[in-house]
């Protein structure tokens, strides 16, 4: 259990630092670039997934396979540019969930039917079916790396580069707008708030097998499919989110964002420790479903939030706070690594709870807190300046 722990923790790791990276990367270069390197590059450790002989080995390659999961920095960011501040949240949240929808189809997909496909092309040879299997994402992700790099635009207007040249756009310093997203406080509690939400996703991708293969005694086969219900609901929960955002965000401003995001906290948090105590497998599989859906709806709600904080540095903060995510998760893992299931899921949920009270916090520039101040639209449109990030595009 603690090198399969070890292991997953290391995969959620090898992200922080290229979160933290890529966002910078992406004010000054745009996001697709660094959106098709970082595919291609991690599709090569994924290939050579079956050369992998120790628990160290595997922690090893899932730790640069991890550097994948910081793309979600560079197709926030580009959503963020592509879309106007009526629809951002909707528009993101959608983005992150079909992508996030990924960890659920890998669970089915990888292990329900690719698995047994090889074994049968080896003759039942288990050790040579999972040591080429991994082959087949790899394939996938380089092709749509090079696809992003060929067939798209970094924004409405073009690529960055092109606009930089006929003066459309002004050069961006990546460590300026590092220094601004980071010492922004908003950013902070968005970063512990989205540990408590993506961080809590990541951990149950990685949990969710192990826990109804060893507490409900099901098969790797079945325990893979049920696990899988946790991705699945990205669909439409994530976009759900950020959907219930902008319609909070239309009858009441940034007040109404914040409610939204807090809600689905707390509710989160709650379903956690009905989770923990659930002691039927009809009963955990439904409370799963609910857990999901709130996991997935709070970080819809999140980057609705995040293109508002600071417009122009929007590549750094949602770096950083897509990072807090990846941060979470290796927090839960190693208390999933050392503990009891129950205890880890009792920490969970109380944490989550507790950072549900952080939006008391969050004060945006122009716009009204959770329960104080109000909206600014003058001071609003001079926080933005030049980068005009969320005007609809032209």
């Amino acid at each position: 259990k603690q090198q399969v722990w070890t292991s997953s923790i290391a995969g959620v790791g090898g992200t922080i630092f290229m979160r933290f990276l890529l966002g910078p990367m992406c004010d000054k270069y745009g996001p697709r670039i660094p959106f098709a390197m970082v595919l291609c590059c991690a599709s090569i450790p994924t290939a050579l997934t079956g050369l992998v002989n120790s628990a160290t080995g595997l922690a090893i390659l899932r730790f640069f396979i991890g550097l994948a999961g910081s793309t979600f920095v560079t197709c926030q960011y580009w959503s963020s540019r592509m879309f106007a501040k009526e629809v951002v949240g909707t528009a993101n949240a959608l983005t992150a969930g079909w992508g996030n929808l990924g960890g659920g189809v890998t669970q089915l997909v990888m292990g329900s039917v690719l698995f047994p496909m090889f074994k049968a092309i080896f003759d039942q040879d288990a050790e040579k079916a999972w040591r080429t299997v991994s082959i087949v994402p790899a394939i996938v992700a380089f092709a749509s790396g090079v696809m992003i790099y060929t067939t798209s635009e970094d924004s409405p207007k073009g690529n960055y580069g092109t606009m930089k040249k006929t003066g459309l756009m002004t050069e961006v310093s990546a460590a300026d707008s590092f220094r601004s997203g980071a010492l922004n406080l908003n950013t902070w509690l968005m970063f512990v708030q989205y540990a408590c939400c993506f961080g809590v996703e990541l951990t149950m991708n990685n949990a969710s097998a192990l826990y109804f293969r060893e507490e409900f005694d099901q098969t790797t086969e079945s325990a893979a499919a049920i696990a899988s219900i946790f991705g699945w609901m990205n669909l439409f929960a994530r976009g759900l989110g950020g959907f219930l955002s902008d319609k909070m965000n239309a009858r009441c401003g940034m007040r109404g964002r914040l409610i939204a995001h807090t809600v689905c906290l707390a509710c989160e948090g709650g379903m956690v420790l009905v989770f923990a105590n659930s002691n039927s497998l009809g009963g955990a599989i439904f409370v799963l479903v609910i857990f999901s859906v709130f996991v997935q709806a709070a970080e819809g709600t999140s980057y609705g939030i995040v293109p508002y904080m600071d417009p122009p540095n929007t590549g750094t903060i949602a770096g950083i706070i897509g990072a807090g995510g990846n941060s979470g998760a290796v927090g839960f893992g190693l208390g999933f690594r050392n503990l009891s299931y129950k205890s880890a899921f009792l920490l969970m949920g109380f944490t989550i709870l507790g950072s549900s009270v952080l939006s008391l916090g969050i004060f945006i520039p122009g716009h009204a807190g959770m329960i104080c101040g109000e909206d600014d639209e003058q001071k609003q449109n001079f926080v933005s300046g030049a980068n005009k990030t969320l005007e609809v595009p032209e």
